[in-house]
């Protein structure tokens, strides 16, 4: 059964997402940017190209059965879905912001009535009404911040990233709704139906998340300092000590470090006597 998997077709979500597939080991071939649709090379894979919050109305569905869009666009569907994998990008937080000159410290100080500009209408809804307020809901599809300057809205609710769109704009957030990155969805009917093919998706991206922060470490080290080198470098279950061929004072040793941790490893395995020092990025890794 082939397996249905929605990606965002453009957007902050859309470059990365690719690049992950990418390598997965997802072969997109040369014609990404010209189709809604494709077929992976050599794989039962059919990705589809959509919009990053029709992803969790598709996969509800059943039209797709996983996606890949972010926690925010989800929430906002309010569609019972399935979270299998944070993917560690696109983070950003759904926020109340007003303009600076407004007095407002806290979104609970926002007046009934107020007209709120926002693409996420529901949660922005949802949000006031915990408060107890009832606002007017004007949804938007794009530069919130300008409204209020324009008098379409007194407010707005959007996604904040760094927030020095908000300050060149001279708003200032009075308010989080919803913490967000991209992440991996599906649904129960889908698991049901394609769940192993689902999971092996779902391993491959997850081992390459996690071997982007890592690098493989090789060196050769004096034998008498073994026991000081695994504690440099202890690697995931220790590192790989190999015999060197026609050399009977060094060892060759093999391990996966932490990508920040490089600088000081190598430094390290120099005091030591190390020779040879070589690091290499890690494409995936599979714990």
């Amino acid at each position: 059964m082939t397996l249905k998997l929605g990606v965002p077709n453009k957007g902050r979500l859309n470059e990365r997402t690719i690049e992950l597939l990418t390598k997965s080991g997802i072969d997109l071939g040369e014609d990404i940017g010209r189709r809604l649709y494709l077929k992976a090379k050599n794989q039962d894979i059919e990705v589809i190209f959509v919009r990053a919050q029709d992803v969790p109305i598709f996969i509800a569905e059943g039209s797709i059965d996983l996606g890949i869009t972010g926690i925010d666009e989800t929430a906002e569907s309010g569609k019972d879905l399935k979270k299998v994998l944070d993917l560690r990008f696109g983070f950003c937080h759904l926020a109340v912001a007003v303009p600076e000159e407004s007095g407002i410290t806290d979104a609970s100080q926002i007046k009934d009535g107020a007209k709120i500009a926002t693409s996420f209408p529901n949660l922005t809804r949802e949000y006031f009404e915990k408060l107890g307020k009832k606002m007017e809901i004007i949804v938007v599809t794009g530069a919130c911040e300008i409204m209020p300057y324009l008098g379409v809205a007194d407010y707005i609710v959007d996604l904040v990233s760094t927030g020095s769109t908000l300050k060149t704009n001279r708003l200032r957030e009075v308010g989080s709704i919803v913490e967000s990155q991209a992440a991996v969805f599906t649904s129960d009917a889908a698991m049901a139906r394609n769940g192993q093919a689902i999971q092996d998706i779902v391993d491959s991206f997850e081992s390459v998340i996690i071997a982007e922060n890592k690098k493989y470490i090789m060196a050769d080290i004096p034998k008498d300092k073994l026991s000081e080198v695994e504690r440099i470098i202890p690697g995931i279950g220790g590192p790989t000590v190999l015999e060197i061929a026609g050399n009977d004072q060094f060892l060759a040793v093999h391990a996966v470090v932490d990508g920040d941790k490089v600088f000081k490893t190598i430094a390290e395995l120099k005091r030591l006597g190390a020779k040879g020092i070589l690091t290499t990025p890690i494409e995936r890794l599979v714990n």
